[in-house]
């Protein structure tokens, strides 16, 4: 191919039309600064994508476990945290387009471009290859299907579990700042017990994600206290 052969090894996937695939790295910052289009649509579908094809593995290899535990499966799965590291482990963070300024501000790290950028790819591969082989790309880069003794909650449940366990009350969280352009919003959460007390607080370009990342970092809080 050209010039993302070696990223396609990485993903173990060869693109016929490699400008999906250039399309699906293009971050909202790259496509300001330089009037093209970014990688937000194939993240949407993505997304979704995502979601089908976790579902359908979960469904098959777990005929015995509720709804309530295949769903909480399944947010595990596809949280920013896990699509964040799955995209580290491709080395995605170095091809990724980036603005300037996000350039500047460390953007090949962030765990929400990192995952945005995921779905993204996951959309391209779909496209290029169809329905079977985007499944099996996420068979590949996802991990834990079979984490079955593990806590396979998302961070939300688990601070929720955590809090009430002494026989207090739940986390309420808040979205407080909204950055970014339209195309491209970062949100802010905090996450709060019920006196008001800040406990954790996180960011995502989803204000889901941006609670979540509060949850783990309260999460980390109550464990060093505990």
């Amino acid at each position: 191919m050209g010039k993302y052969k070696k990223l396609e090894k990485r993903l173990d996937f060869e693109f016929d039309d490699d400008k999906l695939l250039e399309l699906a790295l293009t971050h909202p910052s790259y496509a300001m600064d330089n009037k093209c289009k970014d990688n937000q649509r194939l993240e949407f579908l993505g997304d979704a994508v995502l979601q089908l094809c976790v579902s359908d593995v979960l469904y098959d290899r777990f005929p015995k476990i509720h709804e309530g535990q295949l769903t909480r499966r399944r947010s595990a799965l596809v949280c920013e945290g896990n699509l964040a590291k799955a995209a580290r482990k491709l080395g995605l963070g170095d091809w990724l387009r980036l603005g300037h300024g996000e350039e500047l501000l460390g953007g090949r790290e962030k765990a929400s471009i990192l995952a945005d950028a995921m779905e993204a790819v996951i959309a391209a591969v779909y496209i290029d290859g169809g329905f079977k082989k985007a499944c099996a790309f996420v068979d590949r880069i996802l991990e834990d299907y079979e984490a079955g003794g593990t806590d396979t909650r998302d961070a939300k449940s688990r601070l929720q579990e955590a809090m009430q366990r002494n026989g207090g009350s739940g986390p309420v969280y808040e979205i407080i700042d909204e950055s970014g352009p339209p195309n491209a919003r970062i949100f802010t959460a905090r996450a709060l017990r019920e006196n008001g007390e800040e406990i954790g607080r996180g960011q995502g370009t989803r204000k889901q994600w941006a609670e979540e990342a509060a949850a783990e970092q309260a999460l980390e809080k109550i464990v060093a206290v505990d």
